[in-house]
């Protein structure tokens, strides 16, 4: 069990040294896990919202483990087993697999500690992943929501071109921030705060935090394709994203009221690109990308759903956490009446 519960603390000067001297090794003062995302090398970034830090962690996991499906019934229980606790006091926090081996790295919390365990591809075995004498960096969020948005300061991240994109919440008065921290890692900018239209709500926001997103190239700009809860989805250009700059994004769609978008990939099929949604209350969507760039933004309150159309990929329930697992199939986590399953699916 102590092989996969987060250090509480370090030394200080080695916290010191992996923030201002590039990575160090030592065990990172992880104190919670709200998103992961990873490099193609196989760094692992590690979003914590309660030392409001993003560590990015050497995995020395980048030897292709196969190709084979992933698929663990109750994964929950087996993760329980794993690191000595009960399954009650179990929760998944975010999946995502690395992509320079395939293996499936898992983020929970334990009660109020973090931890991380790791599926290796074929094996279908979930295995502890200690985080002691690794190799690792971090770099501080300057200017984190505190009070009631503590627990939003990192909602989602993506690595893309050399950058790492973190959505959340910051304490500016447009409290809804997309960063754009470069790696290695030196410092984090107070971000751009994000201004959209929420054509459910019929009204201008600025402090709803971007819950999950992709980036995604139209033309030859790179996108953020962002969703927030209630459900709209928004158009943002990552070449905006300056610091203290305030950005207002286009809103393309709405995908509904009294729900919550959890998770999203974005894949090609038959020569056209596809988003894939995930949701509390509405299922999994599958939204055609083709008129991302063209679609009017929506300004006033529209028809609810409006805007790009969708369809529910009806044969999919209980989807609570999903990623690409290759070029033709997704991973997810699908949540049943006895708890809940990781499976290998084919991209919709």
């Amino acid at each position: 069990m102590r092989t996969l519960l987060l250090a509480a603390a370090v030394l200080t000067t080695a916290v010191a040294s992996a923030r201002a001297d590039g990575p160090t090794k030592g065990t990172p003062p992880i104190k919670s896990i709200s998103a992961l995302a990873f490099s193609p090398e196989g760094t692992l970034f590690v979003g914590d919202p309660q030392s409001a830090t993003i560590f990015a962690i050497d995995t020395g996991d980048t030897k292709m483990a196969g190709t084979q499906p992933v698929n663990v019934e109750r994964v929950d229980a087996k993760i329980a087993g794993a690191v000595g606790a009960m399954e009650k006091d179990v929760r998944i926090t975010d999946i995502k697999v690395n992509p320079a081996s395939g293996n499936v790295y898992i983020a929970i919390a334990r009660g109020a500690e973090p931890g991380l365990v790791k599926i290796v591809r074929g094996a279908n075995e979930v295995q502890p992943v200690a985080l002691k004498d690794v190799s690792f960096s971090s770099v501080a969020i300057p200017n984190p929501a505190t009070g009631k948005g503590a627990t939003t300061v990192i909602t989602s991240m993506s690595f893309v071109d050399g950058k790492l994109i973190v959505a959340g919440l910051s304490n500016e008065q447009f409290a809804s921030t997309l960063r754009v921290i470069p790696f290695p890692f030196k410092d984090a900018d107070k971000g751009a705060g994000i201004e959209i239209f929420h054509g459910a709500h019929n009204k201008i926001e600025t402090a709803s935090p971007v819950r999950t997103f992709v980036t995604y190239k139209i033309g030859k700009e790179d996108n953020i394709m962002a969703a927030y809860t209630c459900t709209p989805l928004v158009r943002i250009p990552v070449s905006e994203l300056k610091a203290g700059a305030k950005v207002k994004g286009t809103t393309i769609a709405e995908l509904g009221n009294g729900n919550q978008p959890l998770d999203m990939i974005v894949y090609a099929k038959d020569g056209k690109d596809y988003l894939l949604i995930a949701n509390s209350k509405r299922g999994v969507m599958k939204v055609p990308t083709a008129e991302f760039g063209t679609a009017p933004a929506i300004t006033t309150k529209p028809s609810v759903p409006g805007g790009v159309k969708y369809e529910s990929v009806t044969e999919l329930k209980g989807v609570m956490q999903l990623d690409k697992l290759d070029a033709e199939r997704a991973l997810i986590l699908e949540q049943t009446a006895g708890g809940f399953d990781l499976k290998t699916i084919p991209l919709p």
